[in-house]
């Protein structure tokens, strides 16, 4: 059973009610985005908060905004951004992504998500976490085109998602002129293929800057140096 709270260096996860608990990829996200000049931020499908309030951390210019379908994920995620330090700056909202979408007057210049991805697999054994898990709730059409009416002129929009998912994202995006500008493939040990991979996207076509970070080396929690220079702002254990 999953802990009901996660701590970082400088907030807290209460994750007891919510689907999807703290993982490995989330952080990810949350640690690799290009978020140094961005002041107007929005997180897709924010779960617990967590992707919202790593880029709060980071990005201290930003206004951070963060929607989540979900009712029992969103209270969670309003109560870890009220004890977080960075209250002031960030904001929930409980709704769909495809109403958040074609209502919001607002334009962000990076968006970010680890989006619902199984399209195929078993469905999970509650309600609450086959949405958070599965796209039948949000489409991957239905993602790129909500980013595409929302994002600026020369924003970003990153997201992490199953290796073997990566054509059809890239064609999505294109799908809405939008093209992959950075890829970074996603390797648990160094004798295993990817698992994940993570992916930036700009309306402003340009050569896609390509790596690999291998996350684990010589056996279980043994982090590659990559891995720790990545995430050591937020693991208490860096």
């Amino acid at each position: 059973m999953a802990n009901q709270y996660f701590r970082f260096k400088q907030f807290t996860i209460i994750q007891e009610k919510s689907a999807m608990k703290v993982g490995t990829d989330g952080v990810l996200l949350g640690a690799w985005v290009n978020c140094v000049d961005a002041k107007n931020v929005l997180d897709i499908g924010t779960g617990t908060g967590l992707i919202a309030l790593m880029i709060a951390q980071r990005a201290k210019q930003a206004q951070v905004g963060a929607v989540e379908i979900d009712k029992d994920a969103f209270i969670e995620a309003e109560l870890n951004i009220k004890n977080s330090p960075w209250k002031d700056r960030v904001s929930v909202f409980n709704t769909s992504f495809q109403i958040f979408s074609e209502s919001s007057t607002q334009k962000y210049d990076l968006i970010v998500s680890n989006p619902p991805f199984f399209t195929q697999s078993k469905k999970a054994d509650t309600e609450s976490r086959t949405s958070a898990r599965h796209d039948d709730t949000l489409s991957v059409a239905d993602l790129f085109t909500g980013v595409s009416i929302i994002l600026t002129d020369d924003g970003e929009f990153s997201i992490i998602i199953p290796s073997d998912n990566h054509d059809k994202f890239i064609k999505e995006a294109e799908n809405v002129n939008m093209f992959c500008i950075k890829k970074l493939w996603l390797k648990p040990t160094p004798n295993l293929s990817p698992k994940r991979v993570m992916l930036a996207f700009s309306r402003i076509k340009s050569k896609c800057h390509k790596a690999t970070m291998i996350i684990e080396v010589n056996g279980r929690h043994q982090y590659s140096d990559d891995y720790i220079e990545l995430t050591k702002d937020f693991y208490l254990s860096f």
